[in-house]
């Protein structure tokens, strides 16, 4: 792009803006170099790199950059072979932390779900250097100190140290405290001169303590000495602080080492967080505008949905809809000045830019932006005061620049086209250079006072008129861009608000050529139109955000319905299974109870037997029943529910059995019950088995009933077998029998095997023997009862 465009629609405020959002001079450095690109699929890319910060941002609110520094200059002197210093080495240790962390951030939220490929694949080759940032973390401490732990050699030397040091404090602080010096001495104290300590001698006593002088007040009454009997042990001191000196370098050469190498790795993470730091910049830049990510394409389609000017604060800009290619691809914009024509070139031309640099645009979610090989723009006050030319010359040499190298991936700003030269000259002009660069296939945005123009669009096809909107009554501009409909001028109309004759007004009107006043009256007729459509639409969309609005409700209410339905099956199934446990729990309690009385036949009474039989089959029955209603509920529920004319029912609240006369409906029946009809629900009916088929209930025989004393279990299948085994048993015992046979058949044994475990398992039963030579053989097992 030139670089003239750029500075014309001020697109280097939007990357002032930009690079606020950096978290780093490594992304501050990418965003200053930032610029256009032309290449459809290099723009996709960047757009969705923008997406999915933006997404990560939408999802963690920020994204981890502590730490992390620009340590390039760094790395490329360890190369060289240079020793780094402590500061330098622990911002290389942070940035490796700072690495890992933003790496990790990354692939946690992708295990998460979100999908982020690209930026997946920016830290899916960093690799973290842990070993330097450890070996760098062991030596040296957040403030850049180089720790004793650093080597035994250096935790020596200043342990060394620090005794020397003692020894010489305590041996000063003995001479200043020692009565017989204290005239001796300026003041009582000990201080450092050229990094040796020292005391205040006056200068009468110079000779007093020995020593070196190392330094005299300004006027020469005192001498700041080191007695002769500290001398050697501070050469010592000075002596062992240059063994600690080296041994620091040797520590430090020694990571600059490791860390050169390492340098090239190092370099290649820095580059990838820059990029990080880059992209994560132009989601948090997304955030403040509201931008969206725009639908790119290279067929010369613009469609900006309410797009604002990024650098008219939130609370003045006034949304337009720019719309090109659909049919045209040149737009001439008529108006007033100050009526926002400019800002609409602008705000065209900048958002385009923007949308080529990866940027995401202040427009709605839909936009679609194209992306151009060039953009040319004529716009503003182009004279040239060193070049003596007028403004009229000024935009012609520019607009004959554009000429030349204008084509069809061109998109081409004109502002005030042929402004600055006589009228009628102007127009014709104008319409010349818009038919070159139409016929160049370039999209073409037009700003123009010229009437004449007004009626170009209406002559050639893929060209359409637009202008700013001016309220008449307050003698404002709205800014709003109404597309289709041309500018008329509103001069008599603000004159004859403004209080001007109408006497006046009507003597100019009869000026006016009548083809003009026929142009304005139908471009009134237009927006009169067009604002009775635009309130029809604004009713239209009310009414349907009124019944999407509804319909949300009503789903809102059919899922809590349904939450509702599905809580009353569980509960109902719930209790269900209680009373069912219930009644088998009682089942069992009754046959326990009847077992107890077998087992002691002399106490036995019939009426304790009748009775515990007519419970057992009352229980039985209300299991049956209970389990035949849920069932009839649940198909009642699913509509499956059904009953013909003369079957055989049982009414389940009533308990007894008639047959269906007549279905009245899905959910009712006309049942005959003895002499009596009645109309019932589905719900409270049940079928009835033909009376061959029996109830499975056990039977309950007094010691009048009889039972055969054989079982015969041939051709039954295990389960079953098993089943009737239990059921027999009890009926045998209730017989009063002792011994039983039952028949199981030689076959493959499984059946023997399984009947003699039950047997064995039994507590009623005494002994089992297979049968004699006349009882079966090992086809029967005996059984003795208890």
């Amino acid at each position: 792009m030139l670089k003239r465009v750029l500075n014309i629609l001020e697109y280097h405020k939007v990357i002032d803006q930009l690079s606020k959002h950096a978290a780093s001079s490594l992304g501050l450095q990418l965003i200053e170099t930032l610029a256009p690109n032309n290449n459809l699929g290099k723009v996709q890319e960047w757009q969705r790199e923008t997406d999915e910060a933006a997404n990560v941002l939408r999802l963690k609110g920020h994204f981890p950059f502590g730490g992390i520094t620009d340590i390039r200059a760094s790395l490329k002197r360890s190369k060289i072979g240079g020793m780094l210093s402590p500061k330098e080495l622990i911002d290389i240790a942070g940035t490796i932390r700072g690495t890992r962390i933003a790496k990790n951030f990354i692939l946690d939220i992708v295990e998460e779900g979100t999908k982020l490929p690209l930026l997946s694949d920016i830290v899916m080759l960093i690799e973290p250097e842990g070993e330097l940032e450890r070996s760098i973390q062991s030596c040296i401490d957040d403030s850049g100190y180089v720790m004793d732990s650093a080597s035994e050699t250096l935790r020596g030397i200043r342990g060394q140290i620090r005794t020397l040091d003692s020894r010489i404090k305590e041996k000063l602080e003995s001479i200043t405290r020692s009565s017989g010096n204290q005239k001796k001495l300026s003041e009582s104290i000990v201080t450092i001169r050229n990094g040796r300590y020292v005391v205040p001698v006056k200068q009468e006593y110079r000779g007093a303590f020995g020593g070196i002088v190392h330094d005299q007040s300004a006027s020469g009454a005192t001498l700041f000495i080191e007695p002769q009997s500290v001398v050697d042990m501070s050469n010592k001191l000075n002596e062992a602080r240059a063994r600690e000196k080296h041994e620091i370098e040797k520590i430090l050469n020694k990571l600059s080492e490791q860390t050169a190498d390492v340098a090239d790795s190092l370099l290649d993470h820095v580059d990838r967080l820059a990029r990080l730091d880059f992209i994560f910049a132009k989601a948090k830049y997304a955030k403040q505008i509201k931008a969206t990510r725009p639908k790119l394409n290279d067929k010369g389609n613009i469609h900006m949905k309410k797009a604002r000017h990024p650098l008219i604060p939130a609370e003045d800009v006034v949304p337009i809809d720019v719309i090109l290619g659909d049919g045209y691809h040149a737009m001439i914009i008529t108006g007033p000045n100050t009526g926002g024509k400019t800002v609409t070139l602008k705000t065209t031309g900048l958002l385009t830019l923007m949308a080529q640099s990866g940027l995401h645009v202040p427009c709605e979610e839909g936009s679609a932006i194209n992306v151009y090989k060039e953009i040319f723009a004529d716009i503003g006050d182009e004279q040239s005061i060193e070049q003596s030319l007028s403004t009229f010359s000024s935009h012609m040499t520019n607009i004959i620049d554009i000429l030349s190298k204008v084509d069809h991936e061109s998109l081409v700003l004109f502002d005030e086209l042929g402004a600055g030269t006589d009228p009628q000259e102007g127009a014709a002009l104008s319409i010349a250079i818009l038919d070159d660069v139409f016929a160049k296939g370039a999209s073409v945005v037009a700003t123009t006072h010229y009437s004449e123009l007004k009626a170009y669009a209406y002559e050639r096809e893929g060209v359409i008129n637009a202008s700013v909107e001016f309220d008449v009554q307050s003698l404002r501009p709205t800014y709003k861009l109404l597309i289709g409909v041309p500018g008329r001028s509103n001069a008599f109309e603000i004159s004859r608000k403004l209080g001007l004759p109408e006497q006046i007004i009507e003597q100019a009107k009869g000026q006016i050529a009548s083809e003009t006043n026929q142009i304005d009256q139908m471009i009134a007729s237009l927006e009169q139109n067009r604002k009775q459509a635009e309130l029809a639409s604004e009713e239209a969309n009310k009414m349907k955000a009124e019944i999407e609005e509804q319909r949300n409700q009503l789903n809102r209410e059919l899922e809590k319905i349904d939450r509702e339905k599905q809580r009353l099956i569980r509960d109902a199934e719930e209790k269900a299974k209680d009373k069912i446990q219930k009644i088998k729990t009682e089942a069992e309690n009754i046959i326990t109870e009847l077992r107890e009385y077998q087992a002691n036949p002399a106490k036995i009474k019939e009426h304790k037997l009748i009775d515990a039989k007519g419970r057992l089959e009352h229980a039985l029955d209300a299991l049956s029943d209970h389990e035949t209603k849920v069932k009839a509920d649940s198909h009642e529920k699913q509509g499956k529910v059904s009953f013909s004319p003369g079957q055989k029912v049982k009414v389940i609240s009533f308990g007894q059995k008639g047959h269906v006369v007549e279905k009245l409906n899905d959910k009712e029946y006309l049942v005959q019950i003895g002499i009596m009809k009645m109309n019932l629900p589905a719900s409270d009916l049940k079928a009835v088995k033909e009376e061959k088929e029996t109830k499975p209930v056990v039977n309950v025989r007094t010691s009048k009933s009889t039972a055969k004393t054989e079982l015969d279990l041939r051709g039954e299948r295990y389960e079953d077998a098993m089943h009737k085994v239990d059921q027999y048993l009890d009926q045998a015992l209730l017989s009063g029998y002792h011994q039983v046979s039952i028949i199981h058949g030689k076959g493959t044994g499984a059946l023997r095997k399984g009947v003699q475990n039950k047997l064995k398992s039994h507590s009623r039963v005494k002994s089992i023997r297979f049968g004699g030579a006349g009882e079966g053989g090992s086809g029967v097992t005996i059984v003795e009862l208890k």
